[in-house]
């Protein structure tokens, strides 16, 4: 990988053949598990200005440039998280000559406190081509990690690292996008926003030294489907008597925030077919096969969730954009024929984009019902595609892909010049994304909904299939046994494969759950800054054979505090608690009251434990004790109070599947419960 430091720039066509869509990853770590910052990206004509509103893209305007960039969301590392976002560099527009990635902190949040600030870049194949370390971005609310241009017909980046102390007001204007009235709070008018007094990166490649552009602002408050912001009222002011000669008053007009809009069409026309020949069958909505065996289950979810793809062209390229697909017309197909030596194989499906005359294609192979995928298989199309000259091989099953721990090992022979990339899709992500469609960020065509919400019903039902991870594996039974009879030793392999399933399994939480939030729902992994995810599950699963728990963190968007989930193996009891941050006004008793009073509607056994300075235990006790009597709550010696820790507990399921004795069933329930009667209303306002 091509380490850049501040100024550099690097031709992407000197890195890599695969270049035609791109990856670029921001990624940062914080020792809390706690920071965020939300990433922007500006497409820039020739006078660096955005052509109009809809080349700002942000998480209210995921997509821009007709599809040419999309934020793909935030994914788990071993020591933060990543943002990543998706550039068909083929299909920019061509009046744009540049394309800036930034991020921001908001609320008075600083870069300072985040650590491990870094930008990677990936080819189509998914190999890492250029990474970017940001330093110096300490006291900074908006960072510019760096720009994508052209030069001579081909795309070059620059790597930028310019910090701006005045935030998102401070980028604003440059662009030519307006801010938004409450972003526009965080700069205050009386102080112009000026950047940071850092140097300007200069370039060190041939292209000269440029200044970064500016990044537009955007407010958080704005509607989730819409794009649009509410307007703040305006400030009540006393009308001052008006002299003999002063004009009558005239009312300013008040600002109207812009929005970014994204209008989705159909093609009026049948187009030709991108199929090699007439056998190959374009997918259909209802297969005619019956769901009686395992193949038919097969059979019927592959052509569902293809034909749906290539019909809703926002929901397929939501799940094809991370995979290096470019945004162009798709179509899918089911049950092709591809020769392989003496015995063809038939891959499950095919997802074929067209961009600009170039094609991209994918084989597809899926698992349904918790079938494992083959190797054998895997492999045997990965070879096909290599020599077709495919792009990808994309593998649908249950299970959930770990960083750092494929799910199946394949062979790459080296020696071909084209590479061919393997991607995993977990039947749970895909649910996520259409909940994240249908739901909360909606789509422009009523007909799309429709499909969406058909897709939804199919395999969410019981008799799909695809119902994403729902076995805690064999090895479940036998380490809950050995942690009961204190026979289970470190360096056991079956505690490691059950740590492991229990991270797909809160992984699959979080995407559950933040669809039906419609918020950014991510697991916190508290690990050293560039550890090997393998070594952190073997240390995790010595602790699993030590403590006999399972421990888990959940970060929802929005919320005041981690959820966490402990599975406590010897007394089988499930622990889902959230730690509460003490207000910073009034009295300890004042603040022990409104809490109380917040919890109004929570279940009268919620566990209340006071947390004070210092490592000593502060007094706890059940709501329903503590309603009549919130001093309770108080230290006997006055120690300071920092927080309250809410806690609630469930009997674990004894059996490693979904049942409904099953122990994946109770993770699901006491985390729904929990977050339903407690988290919410530890949102909501002091009564």
């Amino acid at each position: 990988m091509h380490e850049m430091v501040k100024g550099a720039n690097v031709g992407l066509a000197t890195l890599s053949e695969d270049v035609g869509s791109v990856v670029v990853s921001l990624g940062w770590s914080s020792t809390t598990g706690e920071g965020d910052a939300d990433v922007s990206v500006l497409l820039l004509d020739g006078d660096g200005k955005v052509r109009s509103d809809v080349d700002f893209c942000f998480y209210n305007n995921p997509v821009a440039g007709n599809g040419s960039v999309q934020l793909l969301g935030k994914t788990p590392t071993a020591d933060g998280s990543e943002d990543r976002i998706s550039f068909d560099l083929d299909a920019v527009p061509q009046d744009i000559e540049k394309v800036v990635v930034a991020a921001s902190r908001y609320a008075g949040s600083r870069f300072g406190e985040l650590d491990d600030l870094r930008l990677t870049l990936a080819d189509s194949a998914g190999d890492g081509l250029v990474r970017f370390a940001v330093e110096g971005a300490d006291e900074v609310s908006a960072v510019i990690f760096g720009e994508l241009y052209r030069r001579s017909g081909e795309w070059k980046f620059r790597a930028v690292g310019q910090g701006y102390a005045s935030g998102l007001a401070g980028l604003a204007t440059d662009y030519g996008v307006d801010i938004d009235d409450d972003a526009e709070q965080e700069a205050p008018e009386a102080e112009a926003p000026e950047p940071d007094t850092a140097e300007q990166p200069a370039a060190t490649g041939q292209d000269g030294p440029e200044p970064p552009a500016h990044v537009p602002a955007q407010s958080r408050g704005a509607d989730p489907v819409t794009g649009s912001a509410p307007e703040p009222p305006a400030a009540p002011q006393e009308p001052a008597a008006p002299g003999p000669a002063d004009p009558a008053p005239v009312p300013k007009p008040a600002r109207r925030p812009r929005t970014a809009k994204k209008k989705v069409t159909l093609p009026r026309t049948a187009k030709k077919s991108l199929a090699d020949n007439d056998t190959w069958r374009s997918a259909r909505l209802f297969p005619v096969s019956a769901l009686k065996s395992d193949r038919e289950r097969e059979t019927r979810a592959t052509s569902v969730v293809l034909s749906v793809m290539a019909q809703v062209p926002e929901f397929g390229r939501r799940l094809t954009a991370g995979f290096g697909a470019p945004a162009g017309r798709m179509e899918t197909f089911t049950e092709v024929t591809l020769p392989h030596g003496e015995s063809p194989r038939r891959p499950d499906g095919v997802v074929r984009v067209e961009r600009a005359g170039k094609l991209w294609t994918a084989l597809v192979e899926t698992k349904t019902n918790g079938n494992a995928l083959k190797p054998d298989q895997v492999q045997a199309y990965m070879d096909i595609a290599a020599r077709r000259g495919y792009e990808a091989v994309i593998t649908l099953s249950n299970d959930v892909a770990l960083e750092g721990s494929p799910l199946v090992d394949v062979r790459i022979d080296r020696r071909r010049k084209h590479k061919v990339a393997l991607w995993h899709l977990s039947w749970a992500e895909v649910v996520h994304q259409a909940q994240m469609l249908i739901r909360h960020e909606g789509v422009g065509n009523a007909a799309h909904a429709w499909l969406l919400q058909e897709l939804l019903q199919y395999l969410q039902h019981e008799n799909s299939g695809c119902h994403g991870f729902q076995n805690m594996g064999a090895a479940w039974v036998p380490v809950r046994r050995g942690i009961d009879e204190e026979t289970l030793c470190q360096g056991d392999a079956r505690a490691l494969e059950v740590i492991e399933n229990w991270e797909r399994l809160v992984r699959q939480v979080c995407l559950r759950l933040g669809g039906e939030l419609g918020q950014k729902v991510l697991p916190v992994q508290r690990a050293r800054r560039g550890s090997d995810p393998g070594a952190r599950r073997t240390e995790l699963a010595d602790r699993l054979c030590e403590q006999g728990k399972l421990n888990a963190e959940i970060r929802i968007e929005g919320t005041p505090g981690v959820l966490a989930i402990t599975a406590d193996l010897r007394t089988g009891k499930l622990r889902t608690s959230i730690e509460v941050p003490a207000e910073e006004t009034g009295y300890p008793l004042t603040r022990a009251k409104r809490l109380v009073r917040r919890l109004a509607e929570a279940p009268a056994d919620l566990h209340i434990e006071t947390l004070v300075d210092g490592q000593a235990p502060g007094p706890r006790g059940t709501l329903e004790r503590l309603r009549p009597e919130p001093a309770d709550l108080l230290p006997k010696d006055g120690a300071q109070i920092t927080g309250f820790r809410l806690s609630l507990f469930k009997g674990m399921g004894n059996g490693r599947g979904s049942a409904e004795t099953g122990f994946i069933r109770s993770v699901d329930e006491a985390v729904d419960r929990f977050h339903a009667q407690v988290v919410t209303h530890v949102e909501a306002p002091a009564v």
